[in-house]
């Protein structure tokens, strides 16, 4: 296959020694590219991928001149393999560790009782996400909020009572060989990360850019002064700011390049595919392969289907099960489990131990938060799903999801569909669409939709772009009659981005 013009611009920049974020859109072939980058060289690089799976395919395609390791497997082998007494050691509840740690009793904040269960798992979750973050110790901004008690003043109560326990967990992770808290692959990825550690590679290559964790953003580019960087990724896709990860691209000091031609799908769907990044006022937009058919319109036996939420993930599970189809579950369905016996508890008049869940004595407090506080509006759908249904048959259908390779149809989020491709593809109706009040105002007047949000409009977009033959738009179809929907009357393609001054590491000659 010959390199195309954006293919070949990209080497050129990466010949010459320049810093380099490529834009990489949806079907683009960006680990073609970036193979195409190594091996355009006989320098020795370090490839650093998303998770292991996506490490284990680029050794078949990359040159032997690249090492093709995970941030934790370079962690690992530096400190990890220190740790690999207290990796392997039995797991233990998270209420048997606060004890260890010197929690010993339930607080009271506000009307809220936090037990001692939740307490523990509170402050196990803050080291969890300091470990995620570049910075060098536990402070009260790494506790997480909690159901129940969003309003600031509690908060900072809850974490004035958690940050010690934190920091007490965290020097317990320091011991090599034993200690009250499991240890886990964060962990000492962390502990690597505070040790400013230098990779030692000629050029290091950073896959899925737009979602790095800040640890590992912390570790790539501190190595800029003595290894190039290019990253790779594409900004439109940054999905998972939720939890913590930070698109690093857009604001990198380097040259800027783009691939916007699509091999995935034909001009229709790029077409579409351009209108969510506008409304995500993404840097690229895509053009299709001719030669490629793709189609949009109505899809009768979807290879798989999209949706916004794992709620609604479950109701297309169930109902695709009532009409006798083999359904699988993207990711399985152990976070929906999860989920289903927390109900169960709690409407058992038990308390919950799960963390979305925890500070509800019961279910019908769960009910009034899900319709009457703001902040719980996003558990609505669940609770409706287990009013409808109830937590045995959710348990059964879960229990009943086969394997991918022998479903007739696979669910999935949008999240969990990132990376993967499907012939036809229906979009499930749980994707938000803007409050659109037709009452109007006292003239009359209709009021418009409220705009589109640019993170629904990325994760809209990741959607849309994961089929090859045939999409139906389903619950985006609201998108056509939104003012803000339609396309630039040219539907020209944005050009690539260049920063032909951009920072450029010295080769050694």
């Amino acid at each position: 296959m010959n390199p195309t013009d954006e293919q070949t611009a990209a080497a050129d920049a990466f010949r010459a020694g320049n810093h380099l974020a490529l834009q990489a859109g949806a079907g683009t072939g960006k680990t073609t590219t970036l193979t195409f980058l190594a091996r355009a060289t006989d320098h020795r690089g370090c490839y650093v991928a998303y998770n292991r799976t996506i490490a284990q395919d680029a050794r078949a395609r990359f040159p032997s001149t690249v090492r093709c390791k995970t941030a934790h497997a370079l962690a690992y082998a530096a400190v990890g393999h220190r740790y690999t007494r207290r990796l392997n050691a039995p797991r233990r509840p998270a209420w048997q560790t606060g004890q260890a740690l010197g929690i010993t009793k339930a607080l009271r904040i506000g009307d809220r009782e936090i037990t001692q269960k939740a307490l523990a798992n509170a402050t196990l979750r803050t080291v969890t996400r300091f470990c995620h973050t570049p910075d060098e110790a536990i402070t009260r901004h790494h506790m997480p909020r909690l159901r129940g008690l969003e309003d600031p003043d509690l908060h900072a109560q809850l974490a004035a009572h958690i940050v010690p326990f934190a920091r007490k967990a965290w020097a317990d992770l320091q011991h090599p060989d034993d200690g009250a808290v499991r240890f886990d692959h964060d962990h000492y990825l962390k502990i690597w990360a505070l040790t400013q550690p230098r990779i030692h590679a000629d050029f290091l290559l950073l896959d899925e850019a737009q979602d790095t964790n800040p640890v590992v953003e912390q570790i790539f580019l501190n190595q800029r002064e003595h290894t190039q960087l290019v990253m790779v990724g594409d900004s439109a896709q940054a999905i998972y700011q939720w939890r913590g990860a930070k698109d690093i691209m857009t604001g990198f000091d380097g040259t800027q390049l783009a691939l916007s031609q699509s091999f995935r799908f034909g001009p229709d769907l790029a077409h579409e595919a351009n209108r969510w990044l506008r409304l995500a006022d993404a840097p690229i937009r895509l053009t299709g392969t001719p030669t490629v058919p793709t189609e949009l319109g109505p899809v009768t036996r979807p290879d798989a289907v999209l949706c916004r939420t794992n709620v609604g993930a479950m109701a297309q599970v169930m109902t695709l099960m009532a009409a006798g189809h083999r359904v699988a579950l993207a990711g399985g369905g152990d976070s929906l489990q999860a989920l289903a016996h927390a109900a169960r508890d709690l409407k058992e008049g038990r308390r919950t131990h799960h963390p979305e869940l925890i500070l509800f004595p019961s279910w019908g407090d769960l009910q009034d938060y899900a319709a009457h506080d703001p902040a719980g509006r996003d558990l609505q759908p669940l609770v409706n799903l287990v009013d409808t249904h109830g937590t045995d048959a959710i348990l059964t259908a879960v229990a009943q999801l086969a394997p991918e390779p022998h479903a007739q149809i696979t669910v999935s989020t949008a999240h969990k569909a990132k990376g993967r491709e499907w012939s036809c593809v229906l979009i499930a109706d749980d994707f938000a669409r803007p409050r659109d009040d037709h009452a109007g105002d006292h003239t009359g007047t209709p009021a418009q939709p409220d705009p589109i949000d640019d993170a629904e409009a990325r994760l809209a977009y990741v959607a849309v772009t994961r089929t090859r033959q045939r999409l139906d738009l389903g619950g985006l179809n609201w998108i056509h009659n939104h003012p803000d929907g339609h396309h630039d009357p040219t539907g020209t393609t944005h050009p690539p981005r260049e920063n032909t001054r951009g920072p450029r590491f010295p080769r050694a000659q």
